[in-house]
């Protein structure tokens, strides 16, 4: 990402180089790109996903229950319970789950508190733009994207 400019204070600098989706987001797209190479749609726990990744317990329950809920995993219950992908990887559009999953893509809070610039100011709407053109890309994969060397997916998560 191109240098902002001269005028950004060095602490405003660190959160425009550091501009990301947040963890639930990553968390579910990292869940789903595990499911993709299950073998037949194998069930999956959320102990496995936890102990490939490393990530919270508490996180991943909480990111495949929203993965359930908005219809991309099939959650089973009981002894031999687990979740799987509800579609096929080249169903699963991933521009999609990160709108799903994204609680806001407002890049600037220019009312909080209210910004003296905001009558005559034009970056929100450059923000807005560039956010669009973001979603956009993110339109144009799929999870089967995500994994196009699977093999090699498959072996740096222990599949």
């Amino acid at each position: 990402m191109a240098h902002p400019g001269p005028f950004i204070a060095e602490s405003d600098l660190l959160a425009w180089e550091s501009m990301h989706l947040t963890r639930f987001t990553d968390y579910g797209l990292r869940t789903l790109i595990y499911l993709a190479v299950q073998p037949d749609k194998r069930r999956v726990t959320i102990k496995e996903v936890v102990e490939v990744y490393g990530l919270s317990r508490d996180h991943v329950v909480k990111v495949v229950h929203r993965l359930g809920k908005l219809g991309y995993v099939e959650t089973f219950r009981g002894k031999s319970g687990g979740f799987r992908l509800a579609h096929a990887p080249e169903e699963i559009n991933v521009g999609a789950v990160v709108e799903q999953l994204e609680p806001s893509f407002n890049m600037a809070e220019c009312g909080n508190p209210v910004c003296r610039l905001s009558p005559s100011c034009r970056l929100q709407g450059i923000l807005k733009e560039a956010t669009t053109e973001f979603k956009s890309v993110l339109r144009r994969y799929t999870l089967t994207d995500l994994i196009t060397h699977e093999g090699k997916v498959k072996r740096l998560l222990g599949v």
